[in-house]
């Protein structure tokens, strides 16, 4: 089995690996093992398949309640987080390029996938999800490039399509709506499109054009953190991604990333991870070989 948990690595910020057109892995987590996530976004798409869950999934149309059977999409660029309980916890991540749809002639299920879903399914369809799923797992660690892992991907995306009953999330904070979210948008594009942002509280505030007390405000309610901690939520986000995706050495991406030398990244990385820069690369390593 594929699996990934504390004693292993975080999963948000794997990424599909250069000339693959997707990747699926199982992430498990015992009771009471830290699991820690943050506002983020791939540039791929995702659906996350939960096996066995409880909490609060936070997304670009709101925030609801996530449970066992659930099943999330997020398109490529769109924030969203989870914040789960210290209840046992396992579910599959599956990660596609966006033009995987466009390729296999699934041009309905692009349009519907062109926004965020929170799905369920009856327990008949939710059983059929895990087998599907199970075949895709195999396949793919045979042969992720096979003509028959392709087939299944695309079979499971038609299937949870088009039996999927869509959660409606809580329309209080119901975000892509909301006019702090709209005022933030200059600012959340720059950190879509950047790896390093290092804009001031001040700057960030001015380029959306609004006070800078209104700005903390706003970012506070929307992202349930403050901007500060969002940039470095970012940059410890990017070099996840480029540790495992790179062969930079811990110093470069330190210094590429503006913190103040190695040992600060180290200890921040750490802090979050649970685990050195240098651990987490060679369990990444581990993993996918």
């Amino acid at each position: 089995m594929h699996t990934r948990n504390k004693a292993g690595i975080h999963c948000e910020p794997i990424s599909i690996k250069p000339g693959y057109q997707f990747e699926v892995h199982r992430v498990a987590y015992q009771r009471n093992e830290v699991y820690a996530c943050m506002m983020h976004f791939h540039q791929v798409h995702e659906f996350i398949i939960f096996e066995d869950v409880q909490g609060i999934y936070y997304h670009s149309q709101g925030q609801s309640a996530i449970q066992k059977g659930d099943v999330v999409f997020t398109p490529a660029l769109e924030t969203h987080d989870y914040e789960l309980t210290e209840h046992a916890k396992a579910w599959y991540i599956i990660q596609f390029m966006p033009q995987f749809l466009i390729d296999n002639g699934l041009l309905y299920e692009e349009a519907i996938l062109s926004r965020g879903l929170q799905l369920r399914f009856s327990q008949q369809d939710w059983q059929s999800i895990q087998q599907q799923v199970n075949w895709l797992e195999q396949s793919y660690l045979d042969d992720p490039h096979s003509v028959k892992s392709a087939t299944l991907l695309k079979l499971i995306i038609i299937w949870l399509v088009a039996q999927g009953k869509a959660v409606l999330p809580n329309a209080e904070r119901a975000l892509v709506t909301d006019a702090s979210y709209k005022k933030l948008s200059p600012i959340l594009s720059l950190f879509r499109e950047q790896d390093v942002v290092e804009l001031t509280l001040v700057e960030a505030a001015a380029m959306c054009h609004i006070s800078t007390s209104y700005f903390s405000r706003m970012f506070k309610r929307t992202f349930n953190c403050n901007y500060s901690q969002f940039v470095v939520q970012h940059k410890l986000y990017t070099s996840a991604r480029w540790l495992g995706q790179s062969e930079k050495s811990i110093t470069q991406i330190s210094y590429d990333l503006n913190f103040s030398n190695p040992s600060h990244f180290i200890s921040m990385f750490k802090r979050y991870f649970s685990k050195t820069p240098n651990q987490y690369r060679k369990a990444l390593r581990k993993q996918l070989s």
